[in-house]
């Protein structure tokens, strides 16, 4: 290492996240090699990667899902770190554990951390242990549909099956009575064995129109853990998060401080080092209930950048390397607020279809307080294999009301032809009234989205 750092880390992940890892790196300093698969040739990271390895085709099992693909990369480019990024084996603890076999630091959480709140079972009681609130559910998984037709009667309806492992809303099906309970208790089951190879699920109380809230840790080696920040993510679809803010609107100071020291103590309750995201649920009377953790960088991670000026991928990275943390808790009053909407290669006027095609023409917005994380360019053949993010456009303003009408004119100049894409949906939910006023819950596209969804044709080529 020099300068206490790495000397070369592994990006084992493709798209915006390997480019955004790439960056980091090179600011401090480290030289990168971005591992890809044979469809991700052409792609950007690939062409400002310091070294680039393939290690596979396009299909991620046979690529960025492979374990020995990817530490054999990092084993024939001389690399002492991998970063793995989000999605994909972000959070496998068995690559951190062959990682750890083989000489090459793993960028993110010892493998027991990560097995342990891979699995929201055994999350839920760590984080009793801690004392951290918890939405009313079932101890651990559900063996036999008897049980969970006793817990799901003992918990009140409506109750939330949910799987064990994994996420994304697979694996999840809210049961409205007992009848419910016995029809979708067998569906979640098989589709998140098919999901994660792991059937297994548990039962918590359905909240009505809770909000999604989550707060930002980071832990090192050292013993000290602080909370760098809350993220308001309930304007979901299907599970799946649309936009992003920070700070959380109109939160009181009371709870947003209950809030950080309970996600400090379940963090410092299983001696949490690197970045990671505890979730809360919080209702409409203000209590909060402990979800799950994500032992990684979050998508919505550049939010919290945004307000704290504290670039969470390099301290990544110093944390993996052993550095302290030399901030504060007190250091991340929010300055203003900022806002991320995720724009996708779907059509909304079409159920939101995912599409694949070449990019025409690439105009990314800029101008004061505009962010844009993207590994788009003119030319660019979107890949089918994967995940259908093709940009994360972040605004900042002085106030929620400026970095709204930021982001209303930010992606109003976007440009992405070639392909279906969700920028003129997006421009139609951050220029909604019920958007602007903050009501926010869980159900707020379900609840809007005829009127937000543009019309037909409208969701592609501009």
């Amino acid at each position: 290492m020099a300068d206490g750092l790495f000397r070369k880390v592994l990006i084992a992940n493709r798209g915006e996240i390997a480019l955004r890892v790439l960056r980091a790196c090179h600011d401090l300093g480290i030289r990168a090699v971005v591992a890809y698969s044979d469809a991700d040739r052409e792609s950007l990271p690939v062409r400002l990667a310091d070294e680039a390895v393939c290690i596979g085709p396009g299909p991620a099992a046979r690529s960025y899902n492979s374990i020995p693909a990817i530490v054999s990369a990092a084993l024939l480019t001389g690399c002492d770190a991998l970063h793995p990024g989000y999605g994909f084996l972000a959070e496998n603890a068995y690559l951190a554990e062959i990682c750890a076999q083989v000489g090459v630091t793993f960028i993110g959480p010892r493998p027991e951390t990560i097995e342990r709140m891979g699995n929201k079972a055994a999350a839920r009681s760590t984080m009793a242990a801690a004392g951290v609130p918890l939405v009313p559910g079932t101890d651990g998984p559900v063996e036999t549909l008897g049980a969970a037709r006793k817990a799901a009667a003992a918990i009140g309806f409506p109750v939330l099956i949910k799987a064990v492992a994994g996420g994304g809303g697979r694996g999840m099906r809210v049961a409205n009575d007992d009848g419910e309970v016995v029809r979708l208790l067998p569906v979640a089951q098989a589709e998140a064995q098919a999901a994660f190879g792991n059937g297994e699920v548990y039962l918590e109380r359905y909240l009505e129109k809770p909000r999604h809230v989550e707060v930002q840790v980071l832990g090192d080696a050292h013993g000290r853990v602080v909370a760098v920040g809350e993220r308001d993510c309930s304007i979901q679809r299907r599970h799946q998060k649309v936009l992003e803010e920070a700070p959380a609107p109109g939160l009181d100071g009371e709870i947003r401080a209950a809030l950080f020291a309970a996600a400090v103590a379940g963090a410092r309750s299983v001696g949490y080092e690197n970045a990671g995201t505890l979730e809360f649920l919080l209702d409409a009377d203000g209590r909060f209930y402990f979800m799950e953790m994500n032992t990684r960088i979050q998508v919505e991670h550049p939010v919290t950048e945004e307000v704290t000026g504290i670039d969470l991928v390099a301290w990544q990275i110093r944390i993996a390397a052993g550095l302290p943390l030399t901030i504060e808790q007190e250091a991340f009053p929010p300055r203003g607020h900022a806002i991320e909407c995720r724009i996708t290669a779907e059509d909304a006027a079409a159920d939101f279809a995912p599409g694949v095609g070449t990019i025409a023409t690439y105009v990314a917005p800029g101008g004061p307080g505009v962010r844009v994380d993207s590994h788009l360019y003119t030319g660019y053949a979107v890949p089918p294999f994967y995940d259908s993010l093709l940009a994360k456009v972040v605004t900042w303003g002085q106030d929620r009301d400026e970095a709204a009408a930021r982001m209303e004119r930010a992606l109003t100049e976007t440009v992405i032809a070639g392909l279906p894409q969700t920028a003129p949906f997006l421009r139609r939910l951050v220029a909604d009234e019920a958007f602007r006023r903050a009501d926010l819950h869980t159900g707020f596209l379900a609840t809007h989205l005829e009127r937000l969804v543009p019309p037909a044709g409208s969701t592609g080529d501009r």
